[in-house]
């Protein structure tokens, strides 16, 4: 009998409509670290999008993005974020994202968007020590270039802007905590 209760229960949560969280914002900005601290903190599941089309790929991230132009990597990427049918989950989307209406629409039909933000300096700092990270630029594109093109629309998309500069993970998890959106907040 009460692995009938547990099963209903389980049923019965599936069909509530716990948010997600999803992190963007530039690579290195801290998307995968805040959001397995975050999702830990929360007791909520961890997703990185660059990890599932590493997994649905079979090859590096970076393979990919040298394997198909912009407009083809970009693509992949709405594909797999618009395949996810999840709840209660953080999740660390790839820098890219921001370009394809109908994957930030779906992560928005999951709950609330938060941008990471971090100034081009540090970016460019984070990402000297990663050399091998998967980076999305049209041929000719400096990064300095890229970022206040992305920068405009992580703006658009974010419901809540985080400061993720000259503080630790841990602070930046404290401050998302503290300024999560009230529909999130019921759940935590």
């Amino acid at each position: 009998m009460s692995k009938t209760l547990d099963k209903k229960n389980l049923i019965q949560s599936i069909n509530k409509s716990i948010p997600c969280i999803a992190l963007i914002g530039m690579p290195g900005a801290g998307k995968t670290t805040i959001a397995k601290r975050l999702a830990y903190k929360l007791k909520w599941s961890f997703i990185d999008s660059d990890h599932c089309i590493e997994a649905t790929y079979g090859r590096r991230l970076q393979d990919i993005v040298d394997a198909t132009d912009k407009a083809g990597f970009l693509a992949i990427e709405s594909a797999i974020l618009c395949s996810l049918r999840i709840k209660r989950c953080v999740i660390a989307t790839g820098g890219s994202v921001v370009y394809n209406d109908k994957a930030m629409e779906h992560l928005r039909s999951l709950g609330s968007i938060i941008l990471l933000d971090v100034p081009l300096a540090q970016v460019q700092e984070r990402i000297a020590l990663n050399p091998e990270r998967g980076i999305v630029m049209a041929e000719g594109q400096t990064l300095a270039d890229l970022y206040t093109e992305r920068m405009q629309l992580y703006l658009k998309w974010a419901d809540l802007r985080c400061n993720n500069c000259d503080i630790t993970p841990d602070e930046c998890v404290t401050w998302i905590m503290k300024h999560l959106p009230p529909s999130i907040q019921k759940f935590v």
